[in-house]
Parts: C-alpha cells; structure tokens; sequence
C-alpha cells in the first residue's frame, strides 16, 4: 500500500513539472516575435508540405508519460500450521465473517466497543463459524438462532450465507438487548442470550 502511496505521489509531482514547463515554454514563445517569413514565431512547430511537424530550436517538449496498475503474480505465503494446531486455512472464514459483521455494525453506527462485545458473544457461541450447530439444543449458524430457521426472515440463504445470519443476528440483538454489549452482559450473567 506505500508503495503504490509513493508512485502516486512520484507521477503527481512529475505531472506538476510538466505542466509547469509546458505553460514556461509557451509564455517564453509567445513572447516572441512573429517570423514574417515563416507567418509564426521562431521555435514552433511547422509542417513543411503536408509531412510531418518538425521541431525547432527553443522549444521544450513534455515526456511521455504512461500510467498503468501493477499486481504482484505471486501471492503470500501463510503459515500451514499455527502453534495451536490449526491450518490458517481454517482461520480464513472465521476472519471473513468477522470484516463482515464489522462492516454491519458500523453501518448501524455504533462503536468499536460494540463490536468487540459481539465479537466476545458470537466467539463463545460459535467461534464464528456459519455452519455451527449445537447437536444439544438445535441452535445454529453464527448467532446460534435457535430455532436455526428463524433466520429465513432474513433472506432464503440463511443456512449457508454468514451475511445473512449475522443481518439477522443483529436485528435480534437490537430488538431485545439494544446494542452487542447489552447481549454480552446478559450473556456473562445467564450463559445465553
């Protein structure tokens, strides 16, 4: 990312001079006399029977400039094995999940410490996971709904879309505890919520 900061700001410069010279060499031109031979000033471009322009003493020509978008053709590499086991493989929906519902609470404008709350109550719940089920109480998904197919009000995909079941995990959190943080305090004190 302060790479491409940096060429950015490389071809602004580069842009700046450019235009700065262009509009120098065409004041310095203009202030010219008129060739009355020629019917133009001296150091402008002509053309000499219908070939191409030829250039003259005196006059400054910007540089080409191209722009274009550069990618790396090699992607990095993770970790195969973290310290507790786990293929950081396996962390990828998990971290998924997690920008997605960021992205929810802050459109419904409430803080970071929000979601840090949601972010300790959905953890114990599920550990993020969309595909959670509790064999014991028939729960699933991320919020551990229960049943799993109230979540259906929030879209047909619900069994297989996080997007969909965290939607409607915070609709249920607003409507019953006001915000995450009211869910993780009752979760603290009851063990559900």
């Amino acid at each position: 990312m302060d790479s491409k900061r940096a060429l950015r700001s490389a071809l602004a410069a580069t842009a700046a001079v450019v235009a700065l010279g262009a509009t120098a060499a065409a004041a310095k031109a203009d202030s010219r006399p008129v060739d009355a031979k020629a019917g133009s000033r001296p150091g402008a471009l002509r053309r000499e029977a219908g070939g191409p322009p030829v250039v003259h003493e005196g006059v400054w020509h910007a540089p080409v400039i191209r722009m274009g978008t550069w990618s790396p053709s090699v992607r990095p590499r993770l970790a195969t094995v973290l310290t507790n086991g786990r293929r950081a493989a396996d962390l990828r929906p998990k971290r998924r999940n997690k920008v997605i519902a960021l992205d929810q609470v802050v459109r419904r404008s409430w803080s970071y410490q929000e979601f840090r709350c949601l972010d300790s109550l959905w953890t114990r719940e599920s550990n993020w996971d969309h595909r959670a089920y509790n064999s014991n109480s028939g729960a699933y998904g991320i919020p551990q709904a229960l049943p799993g197919g109230k979540m259906s009000g929030a879209g047909a995909d619900w069994r297989s879309n996080p997007a969909t079941q965290i939607r409607w995990g915070l609709a249920y959190i607003k409507g019953r505890y006001g915000r995450p943080c009211g869910a993780w305090g009752h979760f603290q004190s009851h063990n559900w919520y």
